[in-house]
């Protein structure tokens, strides 16, 4: 099985694959040279970028959630590729996108609170993608570095790792808070149009296709007049492009300040160009520092002095309702010094406490920071249920095994995510008492401790990644003989900053992220993406190349490495026989082995065993072809 790391990397391949990826590479490097865009429908509208697009939403989860017309994925895997393409091209020529399907979901902890997300029509969706791919690379050569929410290559991390840094190395103790009131449903249509066009996005039909997008009508509420649909697939991206004026604006207030002292560009281990010594120039101009966060709609201004807290709370109000036309929260927007309360920022909350002094006799203050309330709150009640499921599997024994997968998978993703908090022991050793109880009082007999399960020499399946992370943990559970992670088995893990050399769109960047991965034949591949199985599905021609990739180009009996006009993508259990186009039903060999899976003749069976010369676990794999066949193993 692939790991996730793995998985992630292919994903970030998928351009490549499709022949896509110069393409995006122009795109974001003329951005950066300021160049404008006046025929990107074009782009959009190719057949590669058609492909890709369907690539990268077909394995979604909401791609199998209808919009209002009732279509999912399914329907558009059973287009041709040629049908699948023509169809977007058509609506891309004049786009009216249909009405978009209104749901609500629970906001935070409180069940009476809820969040409208708007889910657009699975067409609507593949074309977003289309217009996505294009538009990403030259937004992120325009957007700020201190901006980290749906990026490529960026995550909570980073931006947690760089609010450390504000707080403990530059010494940033005072924090405002804002809270922008209702941002997505508050966003200025007219205005964000303007802000793509500063971008150098001069392409009006494009434009035009944006402005639709936003004004889909919302199916039993009408025609929005402000706002970005939550639930969109560029609505991310759009929500960046509207908060980027406002990461440069806070950046001209200190960071973007040309200095009248001279200093010295430096770079950094990974390779980014250092501003250090710039910065170090400003201080001496007795200048207030400041610097800012950003995460979404969530961000933070850090500073050192509660004077300039104060005004940059009340200026960046003012240029919000000014320039931006949104409000703020009051009662969720304040000053903080850090040194005397906490600030929540991403399910954590943090301030600095004094530990030791610097070589200059000042305190030095470090970041303390825990999981904040309401998120475990949110915690509780979660894994009270799943705990509730193992009592009661629906289905017997695989449904328990599923309950207790779903249990480990939900707490080894609380480890992940909390593990940078600090005092994060602290915060979740109360929980593995409470679990002990609650698995003991429901489950009884059928929960073991690790010394139970040695003395009686109970059979047990520990998955490699439990067994490593958790084998030495005394608080290990087994139920069934599976085994049950500790939720309070937890060690705190700083946070990583980004390796900023790291880009999706150059080469140098690319090569960052795929480090040490084995290559395939890209000839191959664009073949097989430019010349799809003519009368077969989008999905089996999508599934091909997945396969190609996966198998590494070789064929999945014989190990020969495939070459055009030698790859045969096989039903392994026949369409006749009710096989579909699915992944898992597919598999890439070369014409010798698909001949020898169907053959019945010893003649031609034993003709094609001499060719290939398989050995024993070669032998095996294709006489379990032959079965799924209904053909008689060899």
């Amino acid at each position: 099985m692939a790991t996730g790391k793995a998985k992630k990397k292919d994903k970030l391949r998928h351009a490549e694959y499709y022949d896509f990826q110069a393409i995006q590479d122009k795109l974001y490097a003329d951005s950066n040279k300021g160049k404008v865009f006046k025929h990107l429908v074009e782009i959009i509208a190719l057949p590669e970028n058609i492909r890709l697009a369907y690539r990268n939403i077909k394995k979604n989860h909401g791609s199998t959630t209808p919009g209002t017309d009732g279509k999912t994925i399914t329907e558009l895997s059973a287009l041709s590729d040629e049908q699948l393409i023509c169809a977007v091209q058509r609506k891309l020529n004049w786009y009216v996108p249909q009405s978009v399907r209104r749901v609500e979901i629970p906001k935070g902890n409180d069940p009476m609170k809820k969040r409208p997300l708007g889910i657009p029509t699975i067409m609507d969706r593949l074309i977003q993608q289309c217009v996505l791919q294009v538009m990403e690379p030259i937004c992120e050569a325009k957007f700020h570095d201190h901006s980290y929410g749906f990026r490529p290559n960026r995550n909570q991390q980073h931006a947690i790792a760089q609010v450390h840094k504000n707080m403990q190395r530059s010494n940033l103790h005072y924090v405002v808070d804002i809270d922008v009131k209702g941002f997505f449903d508050n966003v200025n249509h007219g205005k964000l149009l303007k802000q793509l066009w500063t971008m150098g996005i001069h392409d009006k039909k494009l434009l035009s296709i944006i402005s639709a997008m936003l004004k889909a009508e919302v199916a039993g509420i009408g025609f929005p007049e402000v706002g970005t649909p939550q639930g969109g697939i560029i609505s991310p991206l759009l929500s960046n492009v509207v908060l980027n004026e406002l990461d440069w604006w806070l950046a001209s207030q200190w960071e973007e300040i040309p200095t009248e002292f001279p200093y010295k560009e430096s770079v950094n281990y990974n390779g980014s160009v250092s501003k250090s010594h710039k910065f170090a120039a400003l201080r001496r101009t007795r200048l207030k520092e400041v610097t800012c966060v950003r995460y979404a709609d969530d961000f933070k201004i850090f500073t050192n002095s509660y004077q300039n807290a104060v005004k940059l709370f009340h200026a960046t109000k003012s240029w919000l309702h000014e320039r931006l036309s949104l409000e703020i929260s009051p009662e969720k927007s304040k000053v903080i010094n850090l040194k005397e309360q906490y600030s929540e920022f991403l399910g954590f909350k943090l301030k600095v406490i004094p530990r030791g002094k610097r070589s200059n006799g000042r305190a030095k203050y470090v970041v303390e920071s825990h999981i904040r309330e309401k998120s475990i709150a949110k915690i509780k009640p979660n894994l009270k249920r799943l705990i509730y499921d193992i009592e009661f599997p629906s289905q017997g024994k695989r449904t328990e095994y599923q309950a207790i997968c779903r249990y480990n998978v939900y707490v080894m993703g609380i480890h992940d995510y909390y593990q940078l908090a600090t005092k994060v022991c602290d915060d979740l050793t109360p929980f593995a008492l409470s679990v002990h109880k609650s698995l003991r009082a429901r489950l009884k007999e059928r929960v073991k401790t690790a010394k139970q399960v040695r003395k009686r020499k109970i059979p047990c399946e520990v998955p490699k990644v439990i067994r490593e992370r958790y084998g030495k943990s005394k608080q290990l559970r087994y139920v069934a003989g599976h085994a049950v992670v500790p939720i309070g088995y937890i060690r705190h893990k700083p946070p990583k900053s980004m390796n900023r050399k790291i880009n999706s769109y150059t080469p140098e960047g690319r090569a960052e992220i795929h480090k040490n991965l084995d290559r395939i034949d890209m000839t191959v591949l664009h073949y097989l993406m430019r010349n799809p199985v003519l009368y077969r599905t989008i999905e089996y021609n999508d599934n091909r190349l997945s396969l190609y990739s996966a198998q590494m180009g070789k064929c999945a009996v014989s190990g020969k490495v495939l070459s055009i006009g030698d790859i045969h993508c096989h039903h392994k259990v026949p369409r006749y026989l009710g096989g579909k186009d699915n992944y898992q039903n597919l598999v890439l060999v070369c014409e010798d082995v698909h001949h020898l899976i169907h053959a019945t003749n010893p003649d031609i069976i034993r003709k094609y065993m001499e060719i290939l010369g398989l050995d024993q676990k070669q032998k095996e794999k294709l006489n379990k072809l032959r079965s799924l066949v209904h053909v008689e193993s060899y």
